[in-house]
């Protein structure tokens, strides 16, 4: 194999993008404390879409910037990764959403590997969008990128929805509702933008190659560890267990970036 060269390696990011999720973090943070604080001494409810807001967002946004300001060989313009945090989320969530209601209704039940199968491929809607009509965009690199934006909306729009849900069936409880927020916001990176990740890269991966052969069936068996690991995080019977498969799941989302960072010859 021959040494990598200078001028193959992908540019050093610069100092803001590769700290900027610091920064999106503590003013996040900062922010997200300002409103939650102001909420329980004014009991204002006027204040609640923002604590939700905020502390639906804030640890994603700070992922996927880190993610982004890795040194990896992405081509993605900020505004496509931009479009598919918005797109992305909204569109998987709402297909996720429909196809749950619908097979539930249709089989009376829907298993936990059902609920895996049906948002890992909602998550991949946007991504393959973009595969298929910017077509410059083909590696395992802008795969990684894209699939974590689409699992960033994902996340922060269905963990929006929870919280709103616990604020409805707790009566109002704001120590309820921040606890969603806080314990969902926590885990988030380790959740759906990990296993959007890990899929999205293998499906760039696939499209470069001509969906022939062995990085086709490598794509296959990544969309399946991405169901697996989603499947056992919902079916997980403690708290101990969804962080065994929070580490496992970085894990893996670690070891695609390795393989991004040194592909196989």
């Amino acid at each position: 194999m021959p040494a990598t060269t200078s001028a193959t390696r992908p540019a050093a990011p610069t100092g803001m993008r590769r700290h900027g999720w610091i920064l999106v973090l503590v003013v996040g943070v900062a922010l997200f404390l300002v409103v939650e604080r102001t909420l329980v001494a004014t009991q204002n409810p006027n204040f609640v879409p923002s604590a939700i807001l905020l502390g639906a967002t804030i640890v994603p946004a700070a992922f996927l910037t880190f993610v982004y300001g890795r040194r990896l060989p992405y081509d993605v313009p900020a505004s496509v990764v931009a479009g598919t945090v918005l797109l992305g989320g909204v569109i998987g969530t709402v297909v996720a959403g429909t196809l749950e209601f619908d097979a539930q209704r249709d089989l009376g039940v829907l298993p936990t590997v059902g609920i895996g199968l049906i948002e890992e491929a909602s998550k991949l809607v946007l991504p393959l969008a973009v595969l298929l009509f910017v077509p410059r965009l083909r590696t395992r690199a802008d795969g990684l990128l894209l699939g974590v934006a689409s699992g960033a909306g994902f996340a922060a729009l269905e963990t929006m929805g929870y919280a709103f849900t616990t604020l409805i069936q707790s009566r109002g409880s704001i120590t309820d509702t921040v606890d969603v927020l806080l314990l969902r916001g926590v885990m988030s990176p380790a959740g759906h933008m990990t296993w959007t990740g890990i899929s999205a890269a293998a499906l760039f991966t696939a499209a470069a190659g001509g969906w022939t052969g062995r990085k086709f069936w490598a794509f296959v068996g990544a969309f399946v560890v991405a169901v697996a690991l989603h499947t056992a995080w919902d079916a997980a019977p403690s708290l101990i267990v969804t962080g065994v498969v929070a580490v496992v799941s970085l894990a893996v989302l670690l070891w695609t970036v390795h393989r991004t960072i040194h592909p196989r010859r």
